[in-house]
């Protein structure tokens, strides 16, 4: 099968090439989907779990990408809930080869079952962003009706889910970013808008929760302001500084089917759109890791077309 590629981690993005590689397994409890669209973080050649397993041994030739959607092509041993031929969509592991290929064995509880009339390449957007948007609002920010969140990063790939997903619930939003994302995260409901470039942080006044994708002096500065009680949450790496009266806390997305079907359900019944942005070929997807080619939205590698 054809699949991205990564053998040497001192080339960086250079290292990435389109090769020929091996059929995966499907192990026990696993199902081997036929990859129609793929999503990728442009960090993943700094995770030591695309250059490492488990057990710490070195695993190159790796495949990034842990965003996949696509069709059950094969059932490992003990598999159950999913059949062949079934759409599918969710997150790889991240110490397992990935979704840039043509087929990817993934763990059957790491996929949900993906409805009929969503494109492959809008259900490939969702797994990481959704999940970590959901995860970071409602499981670590306990964010509530009524209660008022301080999204940053609010017209990207996380933060777009986030503020549909908060507006859904009944909060008040405030959506941070550049200038130039004002009107995107206007129109996806945001009740007002911080440009971080020119308006003071501390406009947003007290918040219940200030959802993170940022770091830095952002997130320092976000501490502040957190009400007593309140939770600042981020993505990025565990907070120097916390809240005074409040929690600070750092997660990693977790795969979870239960979540990923009601992202799906919204996506279904339009209640909640992923912004997709460039869609480039499995040929393409070197060029699509470089900052010089990424676009507003995310950027999806089309794998195969048609179902």
């Amino acid at each position: 099968m054809r699949a991205i590629t990564v053998r040497d981690r001192a080339a960086g993005l250079a290292g990435l090439s389109l090769t020929e590689e091996p059929y995966p397994h499907a192990a026990e409890n696993d199902v081997v989907v036929r990859v129609h669209a793929a999503g990728f973080t442009p960090g993943e050649l700094d995770w030591p779990g695309t250059w490492f397993d488990r057990a710490g041994h070195d695993r190159t030739p790796s495949v990034p990408g842990h965003e996949v959607s696509g069709i059950v092509a094969e059932l490992g041993y003990g598999t159950a809930g999913l059949t062949v031929g079934q759409r599918v969509f969710g997150m790889t592991d991240w110490t397992r080869n990935g979704s840039l290929a043509e087929y990817v064995a993934v763990e059957a509880r790491d996929l949900a079952p993906l409805p009929a009339g969503i494109d492959h390449t809008v259900a490939a957007a969702l797994p990481i962003s959704g999940l970590t948007a959901w995860q970071g609002l409602f499981d670590h920010g306990r964010l509530a009706a009524g209660q008022t969140v301080l999204i940053h990063g609010s017209a990207g790939g996380v933060g777009s889910v986030a503020v549909q997903l908060a507006r859904e619930a009944g909060a008040r939003v405030i959506g941070t970013g550049r200038a130039g994302d004002r009107e995107t995260a206007l129109g996806l409901g945001v009740d007002a808008f911080l440009d971080l470039q020119a308006d003071p942080l501390e406009d947003a006044g007290q918040v219940d929760v200030v959802f993170d994708v940022i770091g830095g002096d952002i997130l320092d500065r976000s501490a502040a302001l957190v009400r007593a009680g309140g939770t600042l949450v981020t993505i990025v790496s565990p907070p120097t500084v916390r809240p005074r009266d409040g929690q600070a806390i750092f997660f990693v997305v977790e795969s979870d089917r239960a979540r990923l079907t009601e992202l799906a359900r919204r996506v279904r019944d339009g209640r909640l759109r992923p912004i997709v942005g460039a869609v480039r070929t499995l040929a393409e997807a070197p060029s699509a890791f470089t900052p010089a080619q990424r676009t507003h939205g995310k950027t999806i590698i089309r794998v195969t077309e048609g179902e």
